[in-house]
């Protein structure tokens, strides 16, 4: 079985991320990505997803973003750095590689891949961050709904919805992005249980929001431990989508309270047929493979302290939406944290 001295699971932004920090410290890990390139999740998402940061606090360490420091770069962008930044990392990484099981062995764990195959390492980082399984909302009646039923994670352009009749459920970024590009081509309703809240995008004179979070150090403190449940963030807006509520394209209702069959019921008990359905109601974390362990709670999340294990101290987590701060899931935050995790899992392996 081969040994390795520390196996990074994941090779998106959040396993970079976690390679570059545990070179900077001394360390040879291996990164174990499951598909066939080094980019995350960002190749499946939709083709118009646009950063809410400008390029200049959307790089990872080591590597800056590159071009105009003030443009909102689109995914296929993202995706073309963080493949660049692979190529930059001196670090073994492993395409084709999905890892299955983590257990606990003699000096570390054991990890099992898809394969069957086997590698012993004496740390761990789970840097699948919390963008890999669609949250699917428990919704009344949406289990019978007959129409065409996706998440936003399976949801592309809005050429396919021409002319159709469609209900987007959610009121974050993702939501509102989607809603208002289908409004242009379909009949839309942004369906949430609570109204959209707005944070303007140049909020005081003329500079970017995240300026202002990085200097009052909004961006960096460490409210995670105190959000168990993280909220619905608000809206990041220049004005184009607020204004696109406001005209009503899209419209915006409170949650529907029936389906049945292809139609859905709103509150005032109007009745209507409904061609799709769109779910942008967030993610949870793709961490099964630790379940072995029971590193887990009872909801599949980990136990963890800012990113740290609390059940095995060779157990590190990088990329979980608030594990440290506001921008712990995020390009400009998850280097930081990164950094955290590496530098308490050097001084664990030093011990041991």
């Amino acid at each position: 079985m081969e040994q390795l001295n520390v196996a990074v699971i994941g090779g998106g932004q959040s396993g970079l991320a976690a390679a570059y920090a545990l070179r900077s410290r001394g360390l040879t890990p291996v990164v174990l990505e499951a598909s066939d390139q080094t980019a995350g999740s960002w190749p499946c998402y939709y083709d118009s997803l646009t950063l809410f940061s400008p390029a200049r606090y959307s790089s990872l360490p080591g590597l800056p973003f590159g071009g105009d420091g003030d443009r909102y770069p689109r995914r296929d962008e993202v995706v073309e750095y963080l493949l660049r930044y692979a190529d930059h990392l001196d670090a073994d990484i492993r395409t084709g590689h999905r890892v299955r099981q983590v257990r606990s062995a003699d000096h570390g764990f054991a990890l099992t891949l898809e394969n069957g195959s086997e590698l012993a390492a004496r740390g761990v980082i789970a840097a699948t961050g919390g963008f890999g399984y669609p949250n699917l909302p428990t919704l009344p009646g949406l289990d019978t709904y007959t129409g065409q039923l996706l998440h936003v994670k399976d949801y592309r352009s809005p050429e396919a919805f021409t002319a159709q009749r469609v209900v987007v459920v959610g009121a974050g970024n993702s939501a509102i992005q989607v809603a208002t590009e289908l409004a242009s081509r379909a009949s839309v309703t942004l369906a949430s249980r609570a109204p959209v809240k707005w944070f303007k995008q140049r909020p005081l004179g003329g500079r970017d929001l995240h300026f202002w979070l990085r200097i009052t150090g909004l961006d960096i403190a460490p409210l995670g431990r105190f959000m168990p449940d993280p909220p619905t963030m608000a809206v990041i807006d220049d004005g184009r989508y607020r204004g696109a509520l406001d005209s009503g394209r899209p419209e915006r209702r409170s949650l529907f309270t029936a389906i049945e069959g292809a139609k859905v019921t709103w509150e005032d008990g109007v009745s209507e047929s409904i061609d799709a359905i769109i779910l942008a109601t967030g993610y949870r974390p793709d961490l099964e493979y630790l379940a072995p362990l029971g590193a887990l709670d009872e909801d599949g999340c980990p136990r963890h302290r800012d990113g740290t294990s609390l059940t095995h101290p060779g157990l590190g987590f990088v990329g979980l939406e608030w594990q440290r701060s506001l921008s712990s899931a995020s390009l400009r935050g998850v280097g930081r944290d990164a950094d955290r995790v590496a530098r308490r899992l050097t001084k664990h392996l030093a011990r041991t």
